[in-house]
C-alpha cells in the first residue's frame, strides 16, 4: 500500500484492497461548535465514482452535523485501521434519501460486510464526494 497521499480517484491495488477487507471504521463530523464527532460505522468506498458511503438512520447526530454544513456538505474523513496499515477519505458528505441511492448503499455494504443490513425505513445514506485519500501499510 501507498505511504500518503493517494488519489482517491486512482488508487493503488494494496490500498484498493485494504478498503474491500472487513474493517470497522470510524466516521468524523464536526459539531456546531467545531469540535469532532468520531463514531463507528462501515464504510464502503467507490474510487471510480469518487464516492465513500456510510449507511444511518436519518435521526443520528451525524446526519444532524451534515445537514447542519448546508447544501455545499459537510467535510468529513473516514479512517480504518488494521494493525500497523491504516486508511483514511476526506471529502464532502451530503445526505441522500432517494430509495435507489439508500438501496445501492445498502448493496455495497452487504458485499462489503457480509450480511445484508436489516430493514430500516428510516434508514439514509452518507455519501462522501471524496477530494483526497491517504494511508500506510
Amino acid at each position: 500500500m501507498s505511504a500518503y497521499p493517494v488519489d482517491p480517484h486512482d488508487p493503488d491495488p494494496a490500498y484498493l484492497t485494504f478498503w474491500r477487507e472487513r474493517h470497522l471504521c470510524t466516521l468524523t463530523t464536526l459539531r456546531a461548535d467545531g469540535s469532532p464527532h468520531v463514531v463507528p460505522v462501515g464504510v464502503t468506498y467507490e474510487p471510480e465514482a469518487g464516492l465513500a458511503r456510510v449507511i444511518t438512520n436519518k435521526s443520528s447526530a451525524k446526519v444532524g452535523h451534515v445537514l447542519a454544513a448546508g447544501a455545499q456538505g459537510a467535510r468529513v474523513s473516514v479512517c480504518q485501521v488494521d494493525g500497523r496499515r491504516w486508511a483514511t477519505l476526506e471529502g464532502r458528505a451530503r445526505i441522500a434519501t432517494d430509495p435507489a441511492r439508500v438501496a445501492e448503499a445498502e448493496r455495497r455494504y452487504a458485499e462489503r460486510y457480509g450480511r445484508v443490513p436489516s430493514p430500516n425505513p428510516d434508514r439514509v445514506a452518507i455519501e462522501i464526494t471524496l477530494t483526497s485519500a491517504m494511508g500506510h501499510g
